[in-house]
């Protein structure tokens, strides 16, 4: 059981790491292929800007964001997720400032520290559960008869 429990950590990290990395990044494309002088007045002008290189790889990290926060979500505790996957706030302060040379405000850097230490409250306390509890039932698969 153990090796099951330690399988399940492992799957958990790694998935909680892509939907980090894949949003912050995603956000960053997204800015990135967007130049400041656009102006999206228009349906159409949002279309064409989505066939943008730079635009469409962020819209691909945002979609397997989306995938991959869904799985996670599909097998631990969502006071467990959102906390976790919050650091996200903390990479995109940092590729904004390295990549994108934005300047962040001591105040802005004291709102990332706070994130970081509630994060660190609320996943210090219990460990994650990350399976189905015993006194839930099973959710009816698809074409099941009752």
């Amino acid at each position: 059981m153990s090796s099951e429990i330690s399988r399940l950590r492992v799957k958990t990290w790694i998935c909680a790491t892509v939907v980090v990395l894949s949003n912050a990044f995603g956000d960053f494309f997204m800015k990135r292929g967007i130049p400041v002088s656009a102006q999206l007045a228009s349906p159409w002008q949002y279309i064409g800007a989505l066939f943008q290189p730079w635009v469409a790889l962020g819209v691909a990290l945002l979609v397997l964001w989306q995938m991959s926060r869904m799985a996670l979500l599909s097998w631990a505790d969502l006071s467990y997720v959102l906390p976790v996957t919050s650091v996200g706030y903390v990479v995109v302060a940092f590729i904004g400032k390295v990549m994108l040379h934005e300047t962040i405000t001591p105040v802005r850097w004291a709102g990332i520290v706070l994130i970081v230490a509630g994060v660190a409250l609320v996943s210090g306390g219990t460990a994650p559960r990350t399976h189905q509890p015993a006194d839930v039932p099973a959710e009816p698969t698809v074409g099941a008869t009752a």
